[in-house]
Parts: C-alpha cells; structure tokens; sequence
C-alpha cells in the first residue's frame, strides 16, 4: 500500500502524469494512514503519510553541509561569459570540454541529504558551509521525495535543489488572500524564503511549495559519476524533479544560443527564472578548476537585463547606517516590477541625487535587478516640488556630518554613541554572516537597547536571567532560550569573529583573507599597513581602514573583551615554516593531485600562487599537457618542477 501510494504521488507531483484520479489517490492515502493509525509500529520515517508532523520550532539549528555550497559567479553580457571560459581554459593550460547549460530558478537553494535512500536531513544554503536545519519544513513538499527510488543510490548523497512558487500558485494564494482580509505575498521568491522559514511545519504545509533538483553535492565513494550530465541523469532515475531544459553546449556560441533562447521563452515559463547556469560538464575538470573564496570556478551564472519601470519620486528620507553613512532612500509612488511592489528605492549618497537633478515630485526610471535593492537610474521629468538638500546633522543623535576627503559618503562622526550605528552594529553582529545569534532579530535588539541592557555588542554576553525576563515577551523559558543561543554563538570562526567587528568595508572575504594572514587576534590587531597591503585582493583603503579601526582604543578593548567573556574559535592550522614566504608559484598542466590541493600546500608554507607566468614567478609546477605557461616559464628561465620533483620537495 505504501509503494502504491509513493509511485502515484510521483507520477502526480514528480512528473506531472497522474495515472489515477485525484478521489483514487485520496482513497489509497486515507487507507494507508487507516493502517498505520491501527499499526503504529509500521510507521517509518519515508512513508507518505509522514510529511507534516512534529511539534513547532522555537528557533532553526544550524548544520554542516558535507560539501559546500557556494554561490555563483555572475555574467550580464556574452562577452563575459567567453571571457570566464578563457579564464578557465588559462588555468587549466587546456580546453574546458563540454558545457552544461540549466536555467537559473529564482527560488530559495537547499541541500538535501539522503542515507541509503532515505531523506534524513534539509539546510538552506546558509553561508556555503553551513545552514539552517529545515527538514521538517521540507518534508511537507509533496515534490521532495522522501525516499529515493531505483538502482545505484549511493550510501549517502546530497542532493542540491531549487525551492519556488509557480506563478499561477502564487497569484492564486494572494486572491485568497485578498478574500479573507490576510496578508498578501510580496513575490513568489520571497514568498517561498517565508514559507520555508515557518516554524510550525503545518504552516509550511499550506504553502503551494515545488522543488526542481539541479545536482549532486557530497556523496560516498560508492558513487562515481564522470559528468555533470550524468549527475542529471541519475536524479531523474532515482525519482527527482528535474527541470526539462538542461542542455549540453560545446561552446561559448552554444551557450549563447541557449540563453537567448530561454530568453525568449522566459515570459511564458510557469515558473520565475533570473537567469542562465553554466557549469563545466567533466567533474575532474570541476575538480581541477576548484574555488575561489566563495564560488566555483567551474560554473558561473549568466544574468538577464534587469526590468525598468516609470514611478513619481515622493520624498526622501536618510538613513543612517552601521558604520555612520548617510544614505538617502526615495520614497516612491507604489509600482509592480516582475510581480514584486516596490515603494522605495536606494540613491546611494547625495551626488547622486544632484546628478539626477531630482526634486519631490519628478518622474523617474526604477530598476530592479533579481533581489538587489531597487534604484532610480533617470529623472524622466523632473518635478516642481522644492530640491532636496542633504541633511548638515544626523538625522539619529544631531551630530554634525562630515565628509571624508575624496569620499561623496555623508558620516555620523559619533559612532556607538550614535542610536541608529549602534543599532545596526548589534543586528549586524547577531546576523547569520557573523555571529548568527539566534533570537536577536532587529525588535529583540530594539527591546534591549531601549532597556539600556546593550551599550555595545559585548554587553550581550553579559546578560542575565533575571533581568530579561522583566521585559515584555520574554517569559522564563524564552529568556533562557535566548541565553543558550547567546552561550552557543560563543563557539564561532575567526572569519566570522573579524567580520562582526564592524570594520568598514570588511565582509566575509575579506575576513576570510585577514584570518588566513593573521592568525591569532593580536596579530591582526597589530598589523602594519605594509602587511595588510601586502594581502592579495586587499587595496590600500581597506588596509587603512583595518589600521584606523584597531587604532582606537575602544575597538582594541570590545575586540578583546569579547574574547574574555567567553568567544572562542577552532584554532586556524599555521604554517610549519615560511620557508616558501618569497616564492610566487604557477600551475599548469594536469596532475594526480587535485589543483586545490596543490595550491592549499604551496599557501601553507607561505607562498603565492599566481593564474599567469610573468617576470615575477619563481617556480611552475608542471604536469602532462602543459602548455602556453609552460612554454613562456621556459622563455624566461623560470624553474620548472614536475610532479616528481614537486612532491620530493614536500616529503
């Protein structure tokens, strides 16, 4: 009965090919769960019956991806695109092959994880490395399937994939919507982020939720597929959704005709996409390419024109924001962009509301690309209404602005003793991208700064009890509850300890770089300018800026308090020596050894790993098939290793 009812609900909400009724299936479902109801001792985990269930979440865990999960590279023109694959076929000293073409659903990414066959466990995306536990939420998705079906199912997969609304549902939703007086959805993406993040999964249940699958991520040796393609393949036989329109390209032409294609198919698709994915097909190649910080290599994402739209310029009010810019927002007459109401735009300082020559009332352009921000990029008719002058105080504490020099940015000189930076300096140091301290949303944040409970981010460590439970909403157990997500955020990364600081135009690569340069705290709060500016992809402003942060007292201080009152991070691996420190290495060719590998070694003991061969190389490991690097390292009478030599140097 079970399998009766699991190869019907694939056939319906799988493949879109019901072989019954909906009343037959509904008579096969309510006999099995009559049955399991009798015999609960039949119940298991993957049957269909068991898709809504659990009690409601206080708050979303956090989990470990088993491979991580990055985000993509970005192209807007053709030009780029080719220009990617030059860049890969430079680093690989040889052509890429084949490419994998998929359209790029703008929908909400997870990870979905099976063991021997069976979904065990559900994350968003997160930071890459890890996200919130959402299983029980994705469970309730009739498309997901909850056991996988066929031959060659490994021990243990992951499985990426796609979560969205189709269009139709979501208009559908809101006209109930509006019928019974609720709230309407601001668009289908955003729609499906909220639904996921719905701590009663009977709420999640309710929501016209879909899946497609787009590939593999982790998995067990006992899985060894060759191409991505093949990836594709062996979803779609173990029963997941798959999109239809994956399509092999031989090259940046190809890959050209497919995306104008789809883009002119994309009005009609049943579904919302924002774009192209290009991924390198051959999986070794995958391998060689590697990653950057935060993205592959091997794939990058292809980006259609953003969608404009005529709105009236209301007002405009000034914001203040963590690290003390002023930022005027255009409060705008409502207007749909791509299903989504927009009333608000950002102008990004007040040059540019002079160059615009705006004033209250005129007819401007809105653009709106995927989920950024909207923003005014034309004054179509400029309005009668009086200019609009920037503020000469800030508009939170009266502090006078200043302007640095050669900066177009407005300032709150006042910092912490500024309510609006301090405000967002807390939320920004409780977020997900630092120390993702669950519970502290901007109105719990709101609440305890006006209790006088926070003076700065450190002060959060120090709460207690108590205290908390004589403020509003805050009963017993939520206090406590909040106090063990407070004592977990303790255990951290140093990545992410560096980026909470608040250090401006520090963010997670950054900090990621800074780590890797400084490995303790006190090695980075003494850095020289020379030594940061030394850092490759660290110009010299954010140099000055690390130097400027901890030259005030007061940060050197938090930054070390926050360290005695109990913020730990796993120890970073330091170089055994620095006995490579001077060296810049090259690498071409293939080798045994996984190109990543090869450069974590070379970086472990101090080098530099270049993409090109200049004047300035010092070494170039080669393997078979090197090519035009080789050919110039010969030229200028670079040493040359090959993989024999390489690994006699590191034995």
């Amino acid at each position: 009965m079970r399998e009766a009812v699991r190869y019907h609900a694939y056939r319906y909400f799988v493949l879109d090919d019901p072989e019954i009724t909906d009343a037959e299936y509904d008579a096969l479902y309510d006999q099995l769960l009559a049955i399991e109801r009798d015999n609960p001792a039949l119940i298991t985990p993957d049957s269909p019956t068991q898709r809504v269930g659990g009690e409601p979440l206080n708050a979303f865990q956090s989990v470990d991806h088993r491979a991580p999960m990055l985000s993509l590279g970005k192209c807007s023109t053709i030009e780029e695109v080719e220009a990617w694959l030059r860049r890969c076929g430079s680093d690989l000293d040889r052509d890429v092959g084949d490419l994998m073409c998929e359209l790029k659903f703008d929908g909400v990414a997870v990870n979905l994880l099976y063991e021997n066959g069976v979904l065990v466990q559900a994350a968003t995306r997160g930071d890459g490395t890890t996200g919130e536990l959402i299983t029980a939420n994705v469970k309730t998705i009739q498309s997901v399937p909850l056991r996988l079906m066929g031959e060659g199912i490994p021990n243990w997969v992951e499985i990426r994939g796609e979560i969205y609304i189709k269009i139709a549902d979501f208009e559908s939703y809101n006209a109930r919507a509006v019928e019974k007086g609720e709230r309407l959805f601001v668009s289908p993406r955003n729609s499906a982020a909220g639904s996921l993040r719905q701590k009663d999964p009977a709420m999640t249940a309710m929501r016209p939720l879909s899946l497609f699958c787009y590939s593999v991520g982790g998995h067990s040796n006992d899985y060894e597929p060759q191409t991505h393609e093949e990836t594709i393949e062996d979803l779609r036989r173990w029963g997941c959704r798959v999109n239809e329109y994956p399509t092999k390209c031989a090259n940046a032409t190809a890959c050209a005709d497919f995306i104008a294609r789809v883009g002119e198919m994309r009005d009609s698709l049943p579904y919302e996409i924002d774009g192209v994915v290009i991924k390198v097909n051959d999986l070794a190649t995958q391998r060689d390419l590697g990653f950057y910080i935060r993205q592959p290599r091997w794939a990058v994402a292809f980006k259609y024109p953003p969608v404009d739209a005529r709105t009236q310029l209301k007002d405009v009010d000034y914001q203040v924001g963590r690290t003390g810019a002023i930022t005027p927002v255009a409060r705008l007459e409502p207007v749909q962009i791509d299903r989504v109401t927009v009333s608000n735009a950002t102008l990004h300082n007040q040059d540019e509301i002079e160059r615009l020559g705006l004033r209250k009332g005129s007819t401007v352009m809105l653009r709106r690309a995927g989920d950024v921000i909207p923003k005014i990029v034309a004054n179509l008719e400029t309005g009668d209404g009086p200019e609009i002058k920037a503020p000469e105080c800030c508009p939170s504490c009266g502090t006078k602005l200043t302007r640095g020099e050669d900066e177009t940015i407005l300032r709150c000189p006042a910092q912490l003793a500024c309510p609006a930076q301090l405000q967002n300096a807390v939320i920004y140091f409780c977020s997900r991208e630092c120390l993702d301290i669950r519970g502290m949303g901007t109105k719990r944040v709101e609440q305890l700064l006006e209790a006088g409970l926070i003076k700065r981010n450190s002060d959060i460590f120090t709460l207690q009890q108590d205290v908390l439970v004589k403020l509003e909403r805050l009963g017993e157990k939520s206090a406590q509850a909040l106090l063990d997500a407070i004592e977990s955020a303790k255990e951290t990364t140093y990545p992410r300890f560096i980026n909470s600081l608040g250090i401006r135009n520090i963010g997670e690569d950054t900090s990621t770089l800074l780590a890797d340069r400084f490995p303790t705290l006190e090695d980075l709060i003494n850095a020289g300018y020379d030594a940061l500016n030394a850092i490759e992809n660290i110009a010299g402003t954010i140099a000055q800026n690390v130097l400027d942060f901890f030259a005030i007292e007061a940060n050197r201080e938090e930054a070390r308090r926050l360290v005695a009152l109990g913020v730990r991070w796993p120890k970073r691996e330091t170089p055994t020596s620095l006995e490579l420190a001077d060296q810049i290495w090259v690498l071409t060719g293939k080798t045994s050894r996984p190109r990543a590998e090869v450069k974590a070694m070379l970086v472990a003991r101090g080098a530099k790993v270049s993409g090109s061969v200049s004047k300035n190389t010092t070494h170039v490991f080669a393997g078979e098939n090197a090519g035009s690097k080789l050919a110039k390292a010969q030229e200028l009478g670079v040493r040359i290793l090959d993989e024999t030599e390489f690994n006699a140097l590191f034995s």
